[in-house]
């Protein structure tokens, strides 16, 4: 089936006299007839539903579907995309490991692994994803377990260039994590590029509506852990917890999934409500229709932006003159995404005056979703930040981030016009 067809159709086939309509199983247990078999299910020697926090009929469903739009193999849904990432990462990393990532991350993210997985005695490296073949290899140790990336970095747009990260990530032996949230695998799937695991915030265009917090990890089924079996003992070793099963040698493509399913979710908990899964996979039916309209609607306002003297700059990696536009034609021929970055001219001052009038668009903690809205992440989003970090990040003090929404785009235009006239007066 092709991509848009899998939008609607993909992760659940009703059978004869069944709900057409995906149902809630808005359940935390399941019956069964015997303990002979309550117990099969906990040794993982029998597939089926014992416990919503390891899985559940309805989010299992949403996650095969995600799986099926990326071209991987198996799927998890998570309680928001920070968790996503955290166990992407967390799954195949313990204290005393190393990781190394893109500096322009989404500003959670870097505070994750810059100060909280530091904690947890995961040391990260961050790079700036432009950095040469030879200083990206620099930044690996012997103890570094994987490579983090953003396909298009929140809020600083950088386009990653998939084949080098890939590369060096696969010249050192450890997998490739890409958070692919606002490409979406409508414009972008990195697995077709090489890489291993993929990240999302469904929570944005999957979503699509503002309705839930969510994520998913998504798993190629590619990467060959029992090559390299010395540097990764979680996937490769027996786990007491299971009797010493071996995920690798147990689960073989599945091995990693399986892994953070009832090892990391058992312990820890992130899960998504069942409701929260159903109303992501309503978002998800329609992917495809509304990430074509934010990107034409995107596009024709970068092109409005680039062309007014009261815009000091604009980043869109559609644009031609953009800095990322070869690469973004290389890995996104059909478009990126709906976001924006533009500095007003006045800067800090004249962005916060652009943004107060603006009428249409809203002023919110949220981006890439049906509606146009708009945040300064230096102050917000990437607050945490100090100006070093900042300047990594690709997060300047007058940068603005434009979602653009599905709306009609001349009443975006419009708005955005009548906003830039208010932020040039005295």
């Amino acid at each position: 089936m092709r991509i848009e067809t899998n939008c609607v159709q993909a992760g659940y086939t009703p059978q004869n006299g069944e709900p057409r309509v995906l149902p809630i199983v808005q359940s935390t247990t399941y019956k069964y007839e015997s303990s002979e078999q309550m117990g099969r299910l906990f040794d993982l020697e029998e597939s089926g539903y014992f416990y919503t926090r390891l899985q559940n009929p309805t989010n299992d469903a949403v996650a095969a579907k995600i799986a099926a739009l990326e071209g991987g193999v198996a799927a998890m849904l998570t309680s928001s995309g920070q968790a996503a990432n955290f166990y992407a990462v967390f799954n195949i990393c313990q204290a005393g490991d190393h990781v190394v990532s893109a500096s322009t991350i989404y500003g959670g993210t870097f505070n994750l692994f810059g100060v909280t997985m530091k904690k947890m005695g995961i040391d990260v490296t961050f790079v700036h994803p432009d950095v040469s073949a030879e200083e990206l290899n620099a930044a690996f140790r012997p103890n570094t377990k994987c490579v983090f990336a953003e396909t298009i970095s929140n809020p600083s747009l950088v386009v990653l260039d998939f084949d080098k990260f890939v590369k060096a990530a696969h010249d050192h032996g450890v997998p490739m994590i890409v958070d692919n949230t606002f490409a979406t695998p409508i414009n972008c799937r990195p697995f077709e590029f090489g890489v291993d695991i993929v990240t999302h915030s469904t929570t944005k265009y999957m979503d699509g509506h503002a309705t839930s917090v969510g994520g998913a990890i998504v798993d190629s089924g590619r990467f060959p852990w029992l090559e390299h079996a010395d540097k990764f003992p979680g996937m490769t070793q027996p786990d007491d917890s299971y009797h010493g099963l071996s995920y690798a040698q147990s689960f073989g493509a599945g091995a990693y999934i399986t892994k953070a399913t009832v090892q990391l979710m058992r312990d820890l908990g992130s899960i998504p409500s069942p409701h929260n899964a159903f109303l992501l996979n309503l978002g998800l039916e329609t992917l495809a229709l509304r990430v074509q309209r934010h990107c034409e609607n995107a596009q024709a306002v970068a092109e409005m932006l680039e062309k007014d003297s009261r815009v000091a700059w604009v980043d869109y990696p559609g644009l031609p003159s953009g800095r990322y536009y070869a690469l973004a034609q290389k890995y996104m021929p059909n478009g990126t995404c709906g976001v924006i970055s533009f500095g007003v001219k006045g800067g800090r001052e004249a962005a916060t005056k652009f943004m107060d009038h603006l009428k249409l668009a809203a002023i919110v903690t949220h981006v890439a979703d049906a509606r146009t809205c708009v945040l300064h992440p230096a102050s917000t989003t990437h607050r945490q930040l100090n100006d070093k970090q900042l300047k990594e990040a690709g997060v300047s003090p007058d940068l603005i981030r434009f979602s653009v929404g599905i709306e009609n785009v001349q009443d975006i235009i419009e708005d955005i016009q009548q906003a830039l006239a208010e932020s040039q007066k005295a």
